[in-house]
């Protein structure tokens, strides 16, 4: 650090309730300018938010200045996606002050729950993905990592969801209507970024030739940051979001002529960029918007990250030595070309030198083993928008493919399969191909998931470098999914031994000994009873239904799709809804099953799926046979703050996936680190999660990842099943003849086509009777309390190797090669 650069100093604001109820009064005054008495519950929790934003930034710049002395290597997160759900509630929890923030809104007349609930959710994600992302970084902060997430500023998320007439209805998520407090626009960081135009090639008096990308429409990416706290608030990291910014406000020859809806009409459309969270990608130009969104935040990143290296370093040698990007599936794929890009053109190193930078910088973790969900672009797209690009993946290519020549010589198949590009299939990029090219490291997300990477669908790759592809199972921050999700389990088990757990998840290992305690028990039943209670108000207040506390709450929460199988729940339900009507089964557990999730707008059986739930949930809710014994729920628009509310209620976890299909899920970690239950198939972290607790505290049932795959290879045929087992038979039946939709008979024919005519693609018929016989053990469970709870506590004391702390601390050492920057060792 150079002498002359100054050293802030911070005089820290208290912590205290008298201090934060001093710094609400003084922002009621003087941001928001309102009197207490006119001020409404949203101005307060603007209040609070800017009242601990302070508090955050103190530290946050306490963090930055702490790196900027190391000099350490820094992590940079790629993803298209963070899911953080809302920071008020989170933040407080990190720099414990939540008590204090409650005695300070009370001493002013305000309703703490109320004040909190004015925030919206940050719709910067869509599922996992995102969330994963989002516990990364709180990870990273909390282990005093030096790490930046890099993503998009959308301004509108995914979309709203609604159900009208049991439908999914799509509305804009207009998440900044309001503002958003957490965020600090950054106009000074902009950044060029280009598409379209045409490569100038020229030769340089060494004989080198360059290349020059030309005649480009442009915009500019501005950033806007938003501060990530770690537990305990030591370290606060940072997210930086970039948003399209037009290169000129307006075009003057149009304003000159009076033509003022031209006249912006440049700088709207070059804006809309970062506007929505996946545009539909069915039509040419949403595939086209799509690849330009991926384009746009990869190198504007980029941009950011290099300038940041070369403010302290003259030579481009130790970039990778200082520098870690992890690349969260393929959409920041593009970011091999792009860094060579920069390199070379932009910053005049050779080729082989940018080539042995780049190769050293990224690593990529995959998150599907399902080939249609890998993505691919069309060789024609890129050549129209990223010319540039295009060449530096043909060449990137051909010298991969003549080191595989090397390797497998005269294998022609070999070449084929592990192009970059794709001739096979209308000539497409394999953006997973490049990832993987491109990068030093790839991984999966759980074990089975890796293994099946190697000996499926990267297989060659693994045979080309056995050492590439690694597993790096998937954790969940303890800190949103427990200690601000659950705070009647957190206190209870604090209670028992003490708080390290929120850092060192392991440590609940400790609560195995209570498993048998009989005031541990109670407690622990009657702290899920609440939760349930809270959740089935919430239902009623919403829907309109009333459900039943006391019956077991079975949650599938995931987003709807065919792998996913909420059809085979549906199934389940039908069926035991049949059972109910007959009186064959007078024992069975009154029983909650609560649906949530969206399915993509384009993908018409999967809301075709939604709409059945909520047909079967119309017809058994408002059946007077059944008497409470069943009922039906889809929750609509589920997010991060909608999962904090059912997750702590679940007694029963659904996760229920063809195995083979899931990479690794993190809700089923979340509901199992809340006390549920899993019901579930040998697919995915299911395994490790089956490994910490015990084959006998979970439900498994169904084929194998290697019987599913055998069923298929030897001919599947799912109407054998559907004939030879009648009560599945009665139940595709019944949808298919419209009992659940008297009004439009055929309306599920494509979900019964799906199944007998075209292959039951995720065998749910296969699986259907192991999953029947499955759900009646939990229901023999379910009638014993007492040992309920007990193998639910046992659950939540196996699950400390599901921190994403753990995780993180696996991708420090053994792919990124970071080390902490504490308050000890920063200066």
């Amino acid at each position: 650090m150079n002498q002359k650069d100054p050293i802030l100093h911070f005089q820290r604001a208290g912590m205290g309730a008298g201090d934060i109820q001093e710094s609400l009064s003084d922002h009621l005054t003087y941001s928001i300018s309102k009197y207490p008495v006119t001020a409404t519950s949203h101005d307060w929790y603007e209040c609070l938010a800017l009242t601990i934003r302070d508090r955050l930034a103190e530290r946050w710049m306490e963090t930055m200045q702490r790196y900027y002395c190391a000099d350490p290597k820094r992590v940079y997160y790629l993803s298209l996606e963070f899911l953080v759900g809302r920071a008020l509630g989170n933040a407080m929890l990190n720099l414990e002050v939540d008590d204090a923030c409650k005695e300070a809104l009370y001493e002013l007349g305000q309703d703490f729950e109320k004040v909190v609930q004015q925030e919206y959710d940050a719709a910067l994600g869509n599922g996992g993905l995102g969330r994963l992302a989002a516990c990364f970084l709180d990870s990273m902060a909390t282990l005093d990592l030096p790490g930046y997430g890099y993503g998009i500023r959308y301004e509108y998320g995914m979309f709203r969801q609604s159900i009208d007439g049991g439908m999914q209805v799509e509305h804009p998520d207009n998440w900044l209507r309001y503002g958003n407090p957490w965020e600090f626009p950054r106009p000074e960081v902009l950044y060029p970024i280009k598409f379209y135009g045409r490569v100038v090639d020229y030769k340089h008096e060494d004989g080198s030739v360059h290349h020059h990308w030309i005649d480009t429409e442009d915009l500019m990416a501005m950033a806007y940051d938003m501060p990530v706290p770690g537990y305990g608030g030591k370290t606060v990291n940072n997210i930086r979001l970039w948003s399209a910014k037009s290169t000129r406000d307006f075009d003057l020859r149009y304003f000159n002529q009076g033509n003022y809806i031209e006249a912006v009409a440049d700088k709207n459309e070059s804006e809309n960029l970062s506007k929505v969270l996946y545009p539909d990608d069915s039509t040419e130009m949403g595939r086209e918007l799509r690849l330009k969104q991926q384009f746009f935040f990869v190198s504007a990143s980029l941009q950011d990250i290099l300038t940041r290296y070369r403010k302290h370093h003259a030579s481009w040698d130790e970039l990778p030595e200082k520098v870690a990007i992890q690349l969260n599936d393929t959409h920041p794929a593009i970011s091999v070309a792009e860094m060579m890009r920069l390199l070379v053109d932009m910053h005049r190193q050779t080729w082989e030198h940018a080539w042995s930078l780049t190769t050293r910088i990224f690593s990529y973790t995959n998150h599907t083993l399902m080939p249609e969900a890998l993505e691919t672009w069309k060789v024609s797209l890129f050549e129209s928008i990223l010319p540039r690009h295009l060449q530096i993946i043909y060449q990137i290519n051909a010298e991969f493919l003549q080191d595989v020549m090397h390797h497998f010589p005269g294998d022609q198949d070999i070449l084929r399969r592990m192009s970059i590009i794709d001739e096979e299939h209308g000539r497409r990029i394999r953006m997973s191909h490049l990832a993987i090219v491109g990068s030093h490291t790839v991984n999966g997300v759980a074990k089975l998931h890796t293994e099946l990477m190697k000996s499926t669908i990267f297989a060659d790759f693994h045979r080309f470098n056995s050492d590439k592809i690694i597993n790096m199972t998937n954790g969940i921050t303890p800190r949103r999914w427990l200690n601000q999700a659950n705070p009647g389990l957190a206190e209870l088990i604090t209670e028992h031994i003490g708080k390290s757990w929120v850092t060192q998840l392991d440590k609940l290992t400790e609560l195995r000994k209570f498993a048998d305690d009989e005031t541990f028990t109670r407690k622990f039943i009657a702290i899920k009873h609440e939760n349930k209670r809270k959740l089935a108000q919430l239902i009623d207040k919403r829907l309109g239904l009333a459900v039943d506390p006391d019956s077991l709450f079975d949650i599938h929460i995931k987003r709807i799709h065919e792998y996913k199988r909420q059809l085979l729940n549906v199934l389940h339900v039908i069926t035991r809804y049949n059972r109910i009507r007959c009186g064959t089964y007078p024992d069975l557990t009154p029983r909650t099953v609560i649906f949530a999730g969206k399915a993509a707008p384009g993908y018409a059986l999967a809301k075709c799926i939604i709409r059945l739930i909520n047909d079967v949930g119309d017809i058994i809710n408002n059946d007077p046979l059944i008497d409470g014994k069943l009922k039906v729920v889809f929750l609509p628009n589920y997010d991060v703050s909608n999962a904090e509310r059912i997750i702590p209620a679940a007694d029963l976890s659904e996760q229920i996936s063809t195995a083979g299909t899931e990479a690794s899920g993190t809700g089923n970690m979340k509901l199992a680190l809340n006390g549920a239950l899993t019901i579930g198939t040998l697919d995915g972290a299911n395994i490790e999660i089956m490994e910490e607790v015990g084959e006998d505290n979970m439900f498994i049932f169904g084929l194998t990842a290697q019987e599913a795959d055998d069923l298929r290879r030897q001919g599947y045929r799912p109407h054998d099943y559907y004939e030879q087992n009648h009560e599945l038979k009665v139940v595709l039946d019944m949808i298919a003849s419209g009992f659940f939709s008297p009004g439009e008979p055929q309306r599920y024919q494509p979900i019964i086509d799906a199944l007998l005519q075209q292959g039951d693609r995720y065998l749910l018929l296969a699986d259907y009777a192991d999953y029947v016989k499955c759900q009646e053990r939990v229901d023999a469970l379910y009638g014993d309390p007492q040992q309920w709870a007990r193998r639910a506590i046992l659950n939540v004391a196996g699950m400390g190797k599901f921190s994403s702390d753990r995780t993180i601390k696996e991708y420090a050492e053994k792919i990124w090669h970071v080390k902490p920057v504490s308050c000890d060792n920063g200066a």
